[in-house]
């Protein structure tokens, strides 16, 4: 399992300065991604161009991009563009629905019939980041017939956030995996794991990935630590996708599903969810800046092993 940093998912106190170089300090961490939220801040799109420019190995990936906002030929040509910035290395397009809450509720756009919506989303979106022409008539998108020339630019290799039966199916049919939030070990296995790798399996395409973010804290004081995580993940649990991977999972809130404690503890924790079937693992590190690097140093230095 790979482990990476996810970042913009907690708070809007960065600068595009210190997120490239933040960025760069993972790179020389020796962290296998660097992915990046797409909230009400930064483009992560945009800023993972500028930090694809100025670092050297490490993976790239947004975590994620909703699709409402954007026409899938907007979409594509920001991430082949990116993915040119980081000189063909590979730059991960991670795209979602976000929450009606968001779609509806304040951009004022209809969320009816949202894996609808992805599934033609992807059939214009796919055949662009793979440098073809799109031609598509759906009910989402009709009449559609675009190409793009992004001359230094490599396919781009596209997941979604999926969670649910049916986008586990759409992710694992057309795209190279899933990207979650809020979702633990034993969801990951008995339910991610199995429905993704049938769709996929079903569909004539390879292993999909499985990437995990979750928060994280090294503290030996667990209590503090979950109650840190309250403060900070609690609308997590009020959101109906997340809402179902912590029931799923049999816990209550999102703190319930972060992980804390001890080197050992968490070392023990990453491992079983390497062993439910999660390829990657992203860190939330929270707390105090202290605590922050503290647990990213522990990260660090387990990266390679596991």
């Amino acid at each position: 399992m790979k482990l990476g940093i996810f970042t913009g998912a907690t708070g809007f106190g960065s600068t595009i300065g210190s997120i490239v170089a933040d960025a760069q300090q993972a790179e020389a961490e020796g962290f296998a991604t660097y992915a990046m939220a797409n909230i009400f801040s930064y483009d992560a799109i945009g800023t993972l161009t500028l930090v694809g420019a100025q670092t050297d190995s490490i993976e790239l990936m947004t975590a994620v991009v909703p699709t409402y906002p954007r026409h899938p030929q907007a979409m594509a040509q920001q991430a082949l563009t990116a993915q040119a910035a980081a000189g063909g290395r590979r730059f991960v397009l991670g795209i979602g629905l976000s929450h009606a809450v968001v779609i509806e509720g304040m951009y004022g756009i209809s969320f009816d019939k949202p894996a609808r919506h992805m599934r033609e989303y992807l059939q214009v979106l796919n055949p662009l980041l793979a440098g073809e022409t799109a031609r598509h008539d759906g009910d989402q998108y009709s009449r559609v017939r675009v190409a793009m020339s992004v001359e230094d630019a490599e396919p781009v290799s596209c997941m979604v956030a999926a969670m649910g039966p049916v986008m586990l199916r759409i992710a694992g049919e057309m795209t190279d995996g899933t990207i979650l939030w809020m979702t633990a070990a034993k969801t990951v296995e008995t339910h991610i794991g199995p429905r993704i790798r049938a769709a996929a399996a079903d569909a004539g395409r390879s292993e999909p990935r499985i990437v995990v973010g979750l928060p994280v804290m090294l503290n030996s004081d667990v209590d503090a630590g979950r109650a840190s995580a309250a403060a900070q993940f609690s609308n997590y649990g009020n959101l109906p996708s997340y809402r179902s991977m912590l029931d799923t999972e049999g816990v209550a809130n999102p703190e319930d599903v972060a992980l804390i404690g001890t080197e050992e503890a968490l070392e023990t924790e990453l491992r079983r969810l390497r062993d439910a079937g999660a390829t990657d693992f992203g860190a939330v590190t929270y707390g105090t800046a202290e605590e922050q690097a503290r647990t990213r140093e522990f990260l660090a230095a387990l990266a390679p092993e596991i």
